[in-house]
């Protein structure tokens, strides 16, 4: 990539650029970068430059170019923030200070994790540029992913990129990139799948291009017969697309007849909707599959107008219908909108499209706990969505699966906390209905509703799920409290006290000024989850010599030492240490199944001691965060873990024997499995395996996927 080809394509859509400005960063990078090398051998200046030319490709203004040049100096070379602000200003500045911080690891503290992407969310709010850039760079890097030695750090980034940064691009609109983020990521994820499906799709390549000139020659034919100026192409759908099809219908490759789809770019809204009817005259339309977001665009401004119909050879075409300015917006979605300074959330004209962003805002203030926060952006944000109708005639936003109790949560939390029913379309349905497009949604309430467990158990989005657990966990603190109450009073009762007198004489604080707590009630809520002895409070809190301590207590102190010693190594067989509690008993939660390198939490459960989950466990993020210890993995210990896997293969004869030899030779134990064969002659089999840790576990995953016959091996959570 040269200098003069990215300045050409800056100058050719924004004549006014200052490009000198982008001639000096190119300079003063290369020389910051000077002798530094990438893994794969090339000058590492190579990096940033290739980043600046996706950039130009987005079409962005010449201060984002200048940061995608100069984005890795601060964080590689001696170059300092103070130093960029000298030589490009603050714009230029602002972008790559964002950019620098954006260190998001999925394979660090899962808390690190969390705070960094929070402080991404912060950056982007002020500038969207910043994410914009950390995109490109991050294509850039996944282009080169297989220069990285290590199978594991392929695999974390690439999973890290599928989570976050894919989703992100689809969010901005930037279409393209998501589909080659997704690509990428399902080659290192996926590979044995990835590699068999591109094969397939190659070898059918002649014949689809013959398909795809037969339907546009006929399209174009039509649509000019009836005066709609036209340009018809045809593509096949990403790699990543289709895998997904696959999975979620669970079909072979042979009976996928949707794999190409035809794009119409035409003049005007009203000849779009002269194209449809073209279309449904020429090939009969498939029932439910048209859409229309034309008049209800995405939240990050795409329109079109999709259907799908029965075309020739009977095979299923899918049909995206737009104008020539939808289709620049198709594209390059955000950053087709883009007017060089106007380009920040609250500039005129972007209430809409940051929308998304100014809710990720409002959760990073609310959601304090990092894991409910980052699952409750993984859940809510990245996902498909459904348009329904309030009583009123006004559209709604909700994702895709979204139930009438989240539909409610989105009108207003009351209205949430009070559901009872709702009316669909006139009708009354049960509040586990799955919303679909269309519908006319009428919220019933009751003064006397409260939420409840069990919806957990089917809403969707994550202001519903947050609001929710916000409300058990107030109901598990009163109880808490109540039942703190209860057994300090009972222990202040065998000194002559009652906690009434031990509160109004301030002996109470005594021993809440001997805590880690800073208000008497949560002093009184750590008792009743049983993170504090009743007994221990009452002590500190009365004077020594009316809790008559005995003076031979060093017996007692020796059989304390007996019981933390006894305490120690009974935690220490299970494999996780917990820190600041005694004498705890650890079991691991069934919901989830933690394994020894997955990042975890531990819950304080009364009579229970403490219960380990996963750290993005869903059931985890509904208890009280007052209930949560840390815990770690004990780095001394061994001890194996029980995990599901699941493979789908061929239903051939020796390939369950041929599996257990590879789950041996990785000195894996098979626990139990569990094998069935569908009707598309593949077998699915369920392994409850034994393994040490996730590199183990990643391993022994790996060598079945690489074995003949295998279509794809994953870990089951529940």
């Amino acid at each position: 990539m040269r200098l003069n080809d990215i300045i050409e394509r800056v100058e050719s859509y924004h004549p006014a650029a200052d490009t000198d400005l982008i001639r000096r960063a190119y300079v003063f990078s290369a020389r910051a970068h000077e002798g530094q090398t990438r893994k794969s051998g090339e000058p590492f200046f190579n990096h940033p430059l290739e980043v600046s030319s996706l950039l130009a490709d987005m079409r962005l203004d010449e201060y984002a170019i200048c940061a995608g040049i100069l984005h890795d100096t601060v964080e590689d070379t001696e170059v300092t923030l103070p130093d960029i602000e000298k030589l490009f200003g603050p714009e230029v500045t602002e972008i790559v200070d964002g950019v620098t911080k954006l260190n998001i690891r999925f394979n660090t503290a899962f808390e690190k994790q969390a705070e960094n992407f929070r402080r991404m969310l912060v950056a982007m709010s002020k500038d969207i540029r910043v994410i914009l850039v950390k995109l490109a760079d991050r294509l850039h890097n996944m282009r080169t992913l297989n220069h990285m030695s290590s199978a594991d750090k392929r695999e974390n980034i690439a999973q890290e990129t599928l989570d976050i940064y894919a989703p992100l691009a689809n969010r901005l609109g930037i279409f393209w990139l998501k589909a080659e983020l997704e690509d990428l990521c399902l080659r290192y994820l996926n590979p044995k799948e990835y590699n068999e499906l591109s094969e397939q799709l190659a070898k059918t390549e002649s014949t689809r291009e013959s398909y795809i000139k037969e339907v546009q020659a006929t399209l174009e034919a039509k649509l000019h017969e009836n005066a709609v100026p036209c340009q018809v192409k045809g593509r096949v759908k990403h790699v990543y697309s289709i895998w997904r099809k696959l999975k979620s219908q669970g079909i072979a490759f042979e009976d996928v007849n949707d794999i190409i789809a035809f794009r119409v770019v035409t003049d005007t809204l009203g000849h779009c909707y002269e194209a449809l009817g073209v279309c449904h005259s020429v090939w009969r339309p498939v029932p439910g599959r048209f859409k229309d977001f034309v008049a209800m665009p995405k939240p990050n401004g795409y329109q079109s107008l999709h259907t799908t119909v029965i075309g020739p050879d009977v095979h299923r075409v899918e049909i995206q219908i737009r104008t020539e300015a939808m289709h620049t917006v198709a594209e390059n979605g955000i950053a087709a909108h883009w007017a060089y300074k106007e380009g920040k959330p609250g500039s005129k004209g972007g209430d809409e499209q940051f929308a998304w962003l100014r809710q990720l805002v409002e959760w990073q203030r609310e959601l304090q706990d990092p894991s409910e926060f980052i699952n409750t952006v993984k859940v809510d944000l990245f996902s498909d969505e459904v348009y329904v109708f309030t009583p009123k005639g006004e559209v709604k936003e909700l994702k895709r699966g979204s139930t009438p109790v989240d539909f409610a949560y989105l009108i207003h939390s009351e209205v949430g906390e009070h559901c009872v029913g709702a009316r669909v379309n006139g009708r009354i349905v049960p509040l586990r209905y799955r919303l679909k497009n269309g519908d006319t949604v009428d919220i019933m309430t009751s003064p006397t509703q409260r939420p409840n467990k069990d919806w957990l158990s089917f809403v969707k989005t994550g202001k519903a799920r947050t609001r929710i657990n916000a409300f058990l966990r107030k109901e598990q603190r009163r109880k808490a409290i109540e039942i703190g109450r209860d057994l300090l009073e009972r222990e202040a009762r065998k000194y002559g006290r009652s906690l009434q007198k031990l509160t109004r004489s301030g002996e109470l604080d005594t021993a809440l000024a001997a805590s880690k707590y800073e208000q008497r009630e949560d002093l009184i809520a750590a008792v009743g989850y049983g993170k504090l002895k009743a007994g221990e409070v009452v002590r500190r809190a009365l004077p020594s010599e009316l809790t008559d301590k005995p003076a031979s207590d060093e017996p007692k102190r020796g059989l304390r030492r007996l019981i933390d010693a006894v305490a120690k190594q009974r935690s220490s067989t299970t494999g996780v240490t917990v820190q600041g509690i005694d004498d705890m008993l650890v079991r691991f939660a069934k919901c989830c199944h933690p394994v020894p390198g997955d990042p975890i939490v531990g819950f304080v459960t009364r009579g229970r001691g403490i219960t380990v989950h996963s750290m993005d466990c869903h059931t985890a993020l509904q208890f009280d965060p007052e209930r949560k210890v840390e815990v770690a993995w004990d780095t001394k210990g061994t001890v194996p873990r029980a995990v599901q896997i699941r493979v789908v293969t061929d239903d051939t004869p020796g390939l369950l024997a041929t599996m257990s030899q590879a789950f041996s030779g990785a000195g894996v134990n098979i626990l139990n499995a569990h094998c069935q064969v569908k009707k598309d002659a593949r077998a699915v089999n369920m392994f409850m395996v034994s393994v040490k840790d996730t590199g183990q576990l990643r391993s022994v995953m790996r060598s079945i996927a690489a074995l003949e016959g295998i279509h794809s091996v994953e870990r089951v959570s529940g």
